[in-house]
């Protein structure tokens, strides 16, 4: 499987995503793309779930197959460090993309 533009083009250009998920249509925030077990993920934090914010904000995964009717919104985000950890195992070898390490952007 390969990885739809739409979340290249999010990831690159830090904007938020807006897709249908579980029959609900959310926004995210996606920081990293990775394989696991042969499949493709996305860590990212929720901004908006059928039209209201969380009532936190939190990194969440998601399995790529389980996302339709992607669009990249002309919303920026900045990388959420601390929810987001560039460097946690899970990634260790099997990131395809990812926002600019926590170092790179200070």
């Amino acid at each position: 499987m390969q990885a739809p533009t739409e979340i290249f083009e999010a990831i690159a250009l830090q904007k938020c995503l807006k897709v249908t998920y579980n029959k609900m249509v959310v926004t995210l925030a996606p920081h990293i793309l990775y394989t696991r077990h042969d499949e493709l993920f996305i860590d990212a934090v929720t901004t908006d779930r059928d039209g209201r914010p969380p009532r936190e904000l939190k990194l969440g995964t998601f399995k790529l197959v389980g996302l339709s009717d992607l669009q990249v919104l002309d919303e920026p985000f900045e990388a959420m460090y601390g929810l987001y950890n560039d460097g946690d195992d899970k990634y260790k070898g099997v990131t395809l993309f990812a926002v600019a390490p926590e170092s790179a952007a200070a």
